[in-house]
C-alpha cells in the first residue's frame, strides 16, 4: 500500500509504484486534488485503505480518440465514475442557462474540461469500450439523480441516472461507510449479488427480483411513465424519497418502475460515528493538487479551502432548495476534537500557511456535535427539518463544545486567526455567547448568514425562519461591533424566483433590505432548481407536494430577470 504518494493518473506513474495492474480506475469531472474536502480523493483513499489499487483519471477528454478512457486498460474489479464535487449542469450554467466562463474545480479556472451530464457521458463511453466491465457511479450528480427527477436544463423529467447511463451500480450519499463495504464485498472479485445486498446502493433489476423482496420493506413509487403523465405522481414520489433520506434508521427499499426495468434503491445508512468520520479524514492525503497541474495555474476551489478545516457532515436545516440532506442526511456526524486538531496542525505546517485558518465549518458552521436529546424520538421523526416550522424541542443546541473547540484552534501554536467562513444558522443559537464569540474572535470582518427572503409566505415555502430573526441578529451584531470597536459587516444571502415568490414579494424585499436596513447586496442568487429538492418539485409541478397547495412559479427567463433586478434597486 502506498502512503506517501499521489495515486497514479498515468501508466508511467502506476509503474513507478511497482504496479502492473489496478483494481479500480476512477474517472472524475474535477481536477485531482488529494485532500479530504474532495470526494474523488476520499473515495480513492478509502478503497486504497481496504487494500485495493486505485488509479485516478481526472477530467478525461471525451471528444478525441478516447485514449484517456483506454490508458489503464481493463481494471481487475471495476470502473468508478463521478462528475465531481458539483452536478455538472450546475457547474456549467447560470440560473438563466448561460454557459459559465470559468470552472472552480479546474486548473487555471478554465471552463470546458468536463461534459454536460458528466456521469452519463463517461459511463456510456466506458460501457462502449469495455462492455463486460462493471461501472459504479457516485458523487452528488449521481446521488441526486437516483430517481426520476426534474431537469431544469431540459425543462422536463428525466429517469434515474442508472437508466440513462447504463451503470451497474449507483452508490449514493456520503461514501465513508458504503465504499468500505463495497471494497470488502469485492475483495475476492466483483460480486453483483453481494453488492445488491448493501445499504446505500442502487441498481436496475427485473420484476422477478423485485417480487422476491420482502413486501413489508418495499415502498413502491409511481413509475417514470406515470410521473411524465401526472405531475402530482411525481410530487408524491418526492415526499416518500425525502422522508426516507431523512430517517435516523431505515430498512425500506424504494422501487421505481421505468420501462420494463425497476430502479431499486436500498436504504440509507445511519449517520457515521465520529470514529468512522475520523478514519476518513485521517487517511494519508497529500493535501495538495496533483503535480500535473503545476504549469496550468491555480485551482480556485483548492485555493479557497486549503487552509480551512471541515468539522462535521450533514445538516438538519432542511431548506427546500438545498441538496445537503438528500446527499448527506439530516443527522450530524461530527469529527472528534483530536482528529480536528490533527488537521489544524497539518494546515499550520503547509509551506504557504501564514497563520490564518480561513474556515472552521461544514454544511452549516454551527451544527457541530448537535442532535436529538432522546434518540428514540429521533428514530420516530419524519420531519425534514429540525428547525422548521419551529425548532424541535428535542434538539440539543448547546454550542459550548463548539466554542471550546474554537478556542483551542485559535490558541494553537502557529494560528494567528481562525475564521468562520461557512454560513451560520442564526435560528439555532441564543442571543449571547455564540454570536459574541464568533464576532469578536472568529470573523474576518464579514459574517455570512442566509435569511434568503423577507416575506413570510416565501420563507414558509423555503423552510426558513421569519425575517424578524434576521433583524434581531442584525441589531445584536451591530451592538457587539460597537461595544468592541469593530467595523465589521454582516453579509446576508438572498434568493429570487423561488416558488411562491412574486414580483411584489421582491419589491417588498428590496424596500426592507435596501431601504429600511440600508444593505448593499452582493450575495444574491436567482434560483436554480436542482434535482431532488422540494424547490425543484414545486418549480415543475406548481404545487406543494405535501399539501397540494397551488404555488406561483416564475418560470420564464424574463420573469426571473425582473425579480433579480430588485436586489439592486429600491422601488
Amino acid at each position: 500500500m502506498q502512503f506517501m504518494s499521489f495515486l497514479p493518473t498515468t501508466v508511467k506513474e502506476m509503474r513507478q509504484l511497482g504496479w502492473d495492474y489496478v483494481d479500480i480506475v476512477l474517472f472524475s469531472g474535477d481536477a485531482y486534488i488529494d485532500h479530504p474536502s474532495f470526494g474523488t480523493a476520499v473515495v480513492s483513499r478509502l478503497f486504497e485503505d481496504e487494500g485495493l489499487r486505485v488509479a485516478v483519471v481526472p477530467q478525461p477528454n471525451w471528444r478525441d480518440d478516447l485514449r484517456d478512457f483506454k490508458k489503464f486498460g481493463t481494471p481487475r474489479l471495476c470502473f468508478c465514475v463521478t462528475a465531481g464535487v458539483m452536478d455538472s449542469m450546475v457547474n456549467h450554467y447560470t440560473a438563466n442557462k448561460r454557459l459559465r466562463s470559468n470552472d472552480a474545480y479546474t486548473a487555471g479556472g478554465a471552463a470546458g474540461f468536463r461534459p454536460d451530464y458528466a456521469v452519463t457521458t463517461y459511463t456510456q463511453i466506458l460501457k462502449k469500450l469495455f462492455p463486460t466491465t462493471p461501472v459504479l457511479i457516485g458523487g452528488i450528480e449521481a446521488s441526486l439523480r437516483r430517481f426520476t427527477h426534474y431537469d431544469y436544463w431540459q425543462e422536463g423529467l428525466k429517469p434515474s441516472i442508472l437508466v440513462e447511463s447504463g451503470a451497474d451500480f449507483l452508490l449514493y450519499g456520503m461514501g465513508e461507510r458504503v465504499i468500505r463495504e463495497v471494497a470488502r464485498a469485492m475483495r475476492n472479485g466483483y460480486n453483483a449479488k453481494l453488492l445488491r445486498g448493501l445499504k446505500q446502493v442502487g441498481f436496475l433489476a427485473d420484476k422477478k427480483y423485485v417480487d422476491a423482496l420482502p413486501s413489508e420493506k418495499v415502498i413502491a413509487l409511481h413509475s417514470f411513465e406515470q410521473c411524465k403523465k401526472d405531475k402530482r405522481a411525481f410530487g408524491e414520489n418526492f415526499t416518500k424519497e425525502e422522508v426516507e433520506s431523512n430517517r435516523l434508521e431505515s430498512e425500506n427499499i424504494l422501487v421505481e418502475k421505468t420501462g420494463n426495468d425497476y430502479v431499486v434503491i436500498n436504504p440509507m445508512h445511519s449517520a457515521l460515528s465520529s470514529e468512522e468520520l475520523d478514519s476518513a479524514f485521517d487517511l494519508p492525503y497529500m493535501r495538495a493538487p496533483h503535480p500535473r497541474y503545476k504549469e496550468r495555474g491555480d485551482i480556485p476551489a483548492w485555493e479557497m479551502i486549503k487552509h480551512s478545516v471541515n468539522i462535521h457532515r450533514g445538516c438538519f436545516g432542511g431548506c427546500s432548495f438545498c441538496t445537503i440532506s438528500a446527499h448527506q442526511g439530516k443527522f450530524i456526524s461530527s469529527r472528534s476534537e483530536a482528529s480536528i486538531m490533527r488537521e489544524v496542525e497539518a494546515v499550520t505546517k503547509m509551506d504557504d500557511f501564514r497563520g490564518t485558518i480561513t474556515d472552521i465549518g461544514g454544511p452549516s458552521a454551527n451544527m457541530y456535535g448537535l442532535g436529538g436529546k432522546n434518540k428514540s424520538l429521533c428514530a420516530k421523526c419524519l420531519r425534514p427539518s429540525c428547525l422548521h416550522p419551529k425548532v424541535c424541542p428535542n434538539l440539543n443546541n448547546d454550542h459550548r463544545p463548539l466554542l471550546d473547540l474554537y478556542k483551542k484552534i485559535r490558541t494553537f501554536k502557529g494560528v494567528k486567526h481562525a475564521y468562520i467562513g461557512s454560513g451560520i444558522r442564526y435560528d439555532l443559537f441564543d442571543k449571547s455567547d455564540y454570536l459574541r464569540e464568533v464576532v469578536v474572535h472568529h470573523t474576518s470582518g464579514r459574517l455570512k448568514v442566509a435569511p434568503e427572503h423577507t416575506e413570510e409566505g416565501v420563507l414558509k415555502l423555503m423552510r426558513k425562519p421569519s425575517f424578524t430573526l434576521f433583524e434581531e441578529l442584525n441589531r445584536n451584531f451591530n451592538k457587539i461591533c460597537r461595544e468592541n470597536g469593530l467595523r465589521y459587516q454582516l453579509i446576508p444571502y438572498f434568493i429570487s424566483s423561488h416558488p411562491g415568490c412574486r414580483e411584489a414579494d421582491m419589491r417588498a424585499l428590496s424596500q426592507k433590505v435596501l431601504g429600511k436596513l440600508h444593505f448593499t447586496l452582493e450575495q444574491v442568487q436567482d434560483l436554480t432548481p436542482t434535482p431532488m429538492t422540494l424547490s425543484s418539485v414545486m418549480f415543475y409541478t406548481g404545487e406543494n407536494p405535501y399539501t397540494g397547495e397551488k404555488v406561483y412559479v416564475a418560470r420564464n427567463q424574463e420573469d426571473k430577470r425582473k425579480q433579480k433586478q430588485y436586489f439592486f434597486r429600491q422601488k
